[in-house]
This record gives structure tokens, sequence and C-alpha cells, in this order.
């Protein structure tokens, strides 16, 4: 007999039912940047007191009644710099309690100079009417104010404190909160001396404020402009601005006292390449780069420039317009080369140093040759087509490149440059005030004037949409084109506006059309 194997039968065992929608088990994910940033974001130290709920309170108040007037068709003018004022002197004596002005006996000049250019930025409204300017330095001066109060010396900090701002307006609620409770229990013994005192300083004022309103128009006019108007339509605009602009200020004086810990969360800087690594790109950048100027100036410094460009089968003029935009990119790339190729650098030795220093050194010296090849193409364009804003800005936009190679260059000598970050911040600043001091608008309309009196061109349909600060040149044509330019500014600048919406190159505008009025349009057809 044989002996019999019994079988054996494996039943599967089925596994446990998994509840839907079940978390994966291991090790949680690592936080992201965001998270990082918020996690390691402390609330102040400093409580929110009464004080300072009753100064971010004013300065959206007094917002609402500078700008009172806009739903009506108002403009921009000394509100803006008015309404600066206010933030400022709310944001200052934060900004010195915290010792963001004054620290260890010497001052902060890094972020008295960021306040001082974003105040300017601001009080450009009260001297130029061009509101594409007026918004550029507006919107502007929000991230220099927002760097200067913010501080720090790294590219990180000096972005990311200009751009704290909005994610400081989601941060501060607990805390502001908690000191809007505090006030409140805190004043509920004196809530009714204050009321009674309100209520009485209200009566005597309403008393007298009508008798003096009533014995003269000038008076009654004038009080006629403080008070808000009350109706729906800007109620709403008024309440908008109030709660903007209060929430602005809350959100400078929170980074004040708690800036972002921006240096806790920058990256380490990477192991340095190897000496041909990183060398080989660079200097094989360099040789194009040389090419390329080689060629510019075989052309440019040519006698018979259509000889030279035969083989292109474009004139001069159409050489002289094509590539700007490529030109300027390249100069934006190169920066972005120039940065990265920083970061990676090998300067363990004096060799690695030198190499370093020649090949980018030569690469920033060729870089401004290319910006001055683009803004000789843009100018000769701009001579021969007339200038507009689109070709200033960008103008303007490349000179600043320029500036930023500059600085870059200079940096690059002793390859430590701990300023360079916020002088390349202040430096655009500092452009964009430079560019309304040039009054933009005045600047082209004198170009197109004199090209009109040496070719008799002009573009009336687009002067005519020039904003005041370009009446004093358009007023040197003759007639009908004078007329024609200036209709549509003589429309916008006739009449009073509100005293907080005065301007200055409106005020020159409306005088110069009161001393010589505009031609009637039946009169000059355009």
């Amino acid at each position: 007999m044989t002996d019999r194997v019994p079988l054996r039968t494996t039943l599967a065992v089925p596994a446990p039912p998994q509840p839907p929608f079940a978390r994966p088990t291991g090790p949680p994910p690592p936080p992201t940047w965001p998270e990082r940033l918020f996690a390691e974001w402390k609330e102040p130290r400093r409580a929110f007191t009464p004080l300072l709920l009753g100064g971010v309170i004013a300065a959206g108040v007094a917002a609402a009644v500078f700008f009172g007037g806009l739903e009506k068709g108002g403009h921009l003018g000394l509100n803006v710099p008015l309404t600066a004022l206010a933030v400022a002197a709310v944001v200052l004596p934060a900004a010195w309690s915290a010792g963001r002005v004054v620290r260890k006996g010497r001052i902060n000049r890094t972020g008295v100079l960021f306040g001082v250019l974003a105040l300017a930025l601001a009080a450009t409204a009260a001297y130029r009417d061009a509101i594409w300017l007026v918004a550029l330095t507006t919107v502007l001066a929000l991230p220099i104010a927002s760097y200067a109060v913010a501080g720090g010396r790294s590219w990180l900090e000096v972005l990311g404190g200009g751009l704290a701002l909005p994610p400081a307006l989601g941060r501060l609620a607990p805390w502001a909160a908690r000191g809007v409770a505090a006030s409140a229990s805190a004043g509920r013994g004196r809530a009714v001396p204050v009321l009674r005192t309100a209520l009485i300083a209200g009566a005597l004022l309403l008393v007298f404020g009508v008798l003096f309103a009533q014995a003269d128009a000038a008076f009654s006019d004038f009080v006629g402009g403080l008070f808000p108007d009350v109706s729906p339509g800007p109620g709403v605009l008024r309440l908008i601005l109030l709660a903007g602009t209060s929430a602005l200020t809350l959100g400078l004086v929170f980074l004040a006292f708690a800036p972002p810990p921006l240096r806790k969360l920058a990256p380490a800087r990477p192991a340095p390449a190897g000496r041909w690594t990183w060398a080989v790109p660079i200097a094989a950048l360099d040789l194009l780069f040389l090419a390329f100027c080689a060629i510019q100036a075989n052309v440019l410094l040519a006698s018979d420039k259509d000889k030279v460009l035969a083989s292109t089968g474009l004139t001069y003029a159409e050489y002289a317009r094509q590539g700007f935009f490529q030109l300027v990119i390249a100069t934006v790339l190169v920066l972005a080369v120039l940065a990265y190729a920083v970061r990676h650098a090998p300067l363990a030795s004096r060799a690695d140093r030198t190499t370093v220093r020649a090949l980018l050194g030569v690469l920033c010296a060729f870089t401004l040759v290319i910006v001055a090849v683009a803004l000789r193409r843009l100018y000769l364009y701009e001579e021969t087509y007339g200038w507009t804003r689109l070709r200033l800005w960008v103008h303007a936009f490349e000179l600043w490149l320029g500036l930023v190679v500059v600085l870059v260059a200079a940096a690059g000598l002793r390859l430590k440059a701990s300023w360079l970050p916020h002088a390349v911040a202040a430096s655009g600043a500092a452009g964009l005030l430079a560019l309304a001091a040039l009054n933009p608008d005045a600047f082209i309309a004198e170009r197109n004037v004199v090209r009109f009196e040496d070719t008799g061109k002009i573009d009336l349909y687009y002067l005519r949409d020039l904003s005041a600060d370009a009446a004093p040149a358009l007023s040197r044509l003759p007639e009908p084109q004078r007329s024609c330019a200036l209709r549509d500014i003589a429309a916008r600048v006739t009449g009073d506006e509100p005293m907080w919406a005065a301007n200055l190159s409106r005020h020159h505008a409306r005088q110069m059309v009161e001393r010589r009025p505009i031609a009637p349009a039946a009169q000059t057809p355009c």
C-alpha cells in the first residue's frame, strides 16, 4: 500500500474592507513653501491697541473724503499723495516703535529711502495728468512701501518683502480680531462719557455750521464739499475706499511689527560647478555676443549702409526697425543667465575668481553694446515715424535694463554685493520718477510738433488722446491743427474740480485754454 498524502487546500482570506477615501499610510509629504512660510510667520508681539485701531480707521476715512467726486467723473490729483500721507502717519510711528526706522542708534537708511520713494511715487498724481503714468507710479508705490517696512537684504527678501502685503492681509486677521475684542471690553466703562462728549460736540457744530452756511455762500460750498454724498452709489464707493485703505494701512503696520521670515526659508547655496563645466557655456555665449556686436559695428559704422545691407534685402530704415524687441528679450535673458551663473560659479581658488570676473565682465560689456544697438534702432524708428507712449516706455525700460547690467558688473568686481538687490529695486522706482519728471506726454507732443514743422506730417488722432501734460506743446501748432489736437483736452479740463483732485498740469491747461480758446468744431473740421 502506498501512503496517501492528504490534499491541502488554501483558502483565500479576504482583506478587511477599507473605508472610502482612506488616507494613505506612510510618512506625510514635506510641507510646501507657502505652508512653511505661514508656519514660521509668527504674529506680532505687540498688541493691536485702540490707538492703532483709531489710526487705521482715520486713514480709511481720509481716503473716503479725499477721493470724493470720483463717482462723478472726477480725476486723480492731490487726493493720492494726501491719502499716502495719511497712511504714512499711521505706519511710521508703528515702524519706529518696532525698530524699523532706528535700531541700536543707527538709522535704517534703506527703509527710509524706500519710504521716501513710495511717497514720491504717490505724489506724481499731483503734477502729472497722464493716467497711464499715474497708474504705474501709484501701483509701484505699494510694493515699495511694503519692502520699506518689511526690510531685508537678499534677493528673496527684496522680492518677498515687496509682495508681502497681500499675504499679510490674510495673516493678520486673528491678531486684529483679538485686539478689537480686547479694546471693546476695556472701553466699555469709558463708552458713555465718550458718546456724551461726541453728541455735545456734534450738536454745537451742527447748529453753528448751519448758521454760517446760511450766512455765506462760499462757506456753504466749502462745507458741502467736506461732507460725503449719502446717496447709494457714492456711499458704496466711499465705503469701499474706507475699507480698502484701512486694510492696506493695517497690513503695512502688521509687516512693520512682524515681517515675513524669508531669511529662514531661503534655499541653501548650491554646490559650485566645476571650472570647465561653468566656464565653457559662458565663454561660448561671449563668442556669440562678440560675433553679433562685430556685425552691428560693421553696419552702423559703414559709410554706405544701404550697400552693406544689400545682401539682406532690407533698407536701412527697415533694418533699424527689425529685431528691436528680440534684443530687449535678449537683454532680459542675459540678466537671468548672470544670476544663475553667479550662483553656481566656482570661487574656491584665485584662478576661479579671475575666470569668473573675466567671463562675466565680457558678457556684461557685450550686453551693454546690445542695449546701445537696441536703443539706436528704436531712436531711428522714432525719428522716422514719430514718438508714442509705447515707444517712449520701451525706450525707458531698455535704458533701465542697461543700468541694471552696469550695477551687476560693478557688483561682480568683488563677487560679493549685498547692496545689489535693493539697489536694483531702488533704481526701478527712481527710473519711473525720472520718467515722470521728463513729462512723457509733453515730450511726445514736443517731438511730434517738431516733426510737423520739419516734414508737415502729424497724427492728430493720436495726439488728441494725450493728457493735459501735452497741452503747452500742442498749443504751438497752427490752426486748425491746434484746435483739433486740444479740443478733447480742453473738454476734460473745463469747469471746476474738487479741491482734493487739484492737479498742476490740468491747472496750466485750463489757464491756457482760457487765454486762447479753442475754435469751434464747425470752423476747424479735423
